[in-house]
């Protein structure tokens, strides 16, 4: 009797313009809630022991964490080949991310962004819109696609790893594959690390004022613990000036994310009776304003940030395993050039509105 041929992985079933693919393996089968339940323990416990290593290392060598975890994960990619870890690594990737997007509403204020005064907030918002539009330019001058270019230069012009993350989840798997996410997060991460270590001795050499070089610092490095560390290192008012521009930066995710959702194409996958807004950009706005006209505990900022720092990174080692590393290897040099590129622009124009507004 003939051989039975191999039995194929199906194509995705269906997708959405949030990222959401429903794919066979993606989520367990219906067999009731305990089995739905067990069967996200296997890759989710792969992703929290690597989340773990992740942060130690990042901890006792002071090294980037998202960039740690990101590099762990890639390193136990082969493990994406087992169908047992998808749905808990599907989960880890897609729902703690947006999670983690949601809680980074408790960390900023509508009256921390009212503290910098109109032309900062006017320019920070111009500054943003220049380097995704310069992102994008490059990208489809090279051939990889406008989304491709919004997901790069938006992970520059608003908040690293982290936004990198949020736009993905927006724009869909459909628009930027798992191996342009996975570019773009170490691209991002490393220029977020130079940014880090140089900007701060540059400020110091183009003379500016305390306010100046925290705005520069606030305004131009990706992550927001290396902006603040960066600000910091020179004086608390530098440091507090980063601060702010940099929350101000974040809290313009949400705002971003809505525009994209809006004015993207649709391109025939969507749900029937999908919302327009994704529910995390929602949410994330509504957590935003409660912040802002009722007094939380601190320790309610304390935790949330502590939650966002876990989910982010949960969701970036998930995405470092499912990335396919047949496709990661064919990007080549050029899939850097739109971070590169967007790097550049935002640190220049962080100088400009520095030397003009302080």
């Amino acid at each position: 009797m003939a051989d039975a041929e191999p039995t194929q992985r199906p194509l995705p079933a269906a997708a959405d313009l949030f990222g959401d693919l429903l794919e066979y393996d993606a989520a367990p089968a219906a067999k009731g809630p305990r089995a739905k339940l067990l069967a996200y323990v296997p890759g989710l416990a792969i992703t929290t022991l690597a989340a773990l290593a992740a942060a130690w290392l990042g901890d006792h060598y002071h090294a980037p964490l998202m960039l740690m975890g990101l590099l762990i994960g890639l390193a136990f990619n082969f493990l994406n080949a087992d169908a047992r870890l998808h749905a808990g690594l599907g989960f880890a990737s897609k729902t703690l991310l947006r999670w983690g997007i949601v809680l980074v509403g408790l960390q900023v204020t509508i009256w921390e962004i009212a503290a910098l005064g109109w032309p900062s907030f006017v320019a920070i918002g111009v500054m943003i819109l220049v380097v995704m539009s310069v992102g994008t330019l490059v990208s489809r001058a090279l051939g990889m696609g406008a989304a491709f270019g919004t997901l790069a230069g938006g992970s520059v012009a608003i908040c690293g790893a982290s936004a990198a993350l949020a736009l993905s989840s927006a724009l869909g798997e459909k628009r930027v594959n798992q191996a342009q996410l996975t570019l773009v997060l170490v691209a991002v991460s490393a220029a977020s690390a130079l940014a880090m270590s140089t900007y701060p001795a540059l400020s110091m050499l183009l003379g500016l004022s305390p306010h100046a070089a925290g705005f520069l610092l606030g305004a131009s490095i990706h992550d927001v613990a290396q902006a603040l560390g960066a600000g910091y290192s020179l004086g608390e008012v530098q440091g507090q000036t980063a601060a702010i521009v940099k929350l101000t930066r974040v809290a313009l995710l949400a705002p971003t994310l809505l525009l994209v959702t809006l004015t993207l194409p649709k391109d025939g996958t969507e749900r029937p009776g999908a919302p327009p807004v994704p529910w995390f950009i929602v949410a994330f706005l509504v957590l935003t304003v409660l912040n802002s006209v009722v007094t939380l505990p601190t320790e309610v900022a304390r935790v949330a940030k502590i939650g966002t720092t876990a989910l982010l990174l949960l969701a970036v080692v998930a995405t470092g395993i499912r990335s396919p590393m047949n496709l990661l290897l064919k990007q080549g040099w050029r899939a850097s050039m739109p971070v590169v590129a967007a790097t550049v622009t935002s640190f220049l124009l962080a100088l400009g509105a520095a030397k003009l507004l302080f």
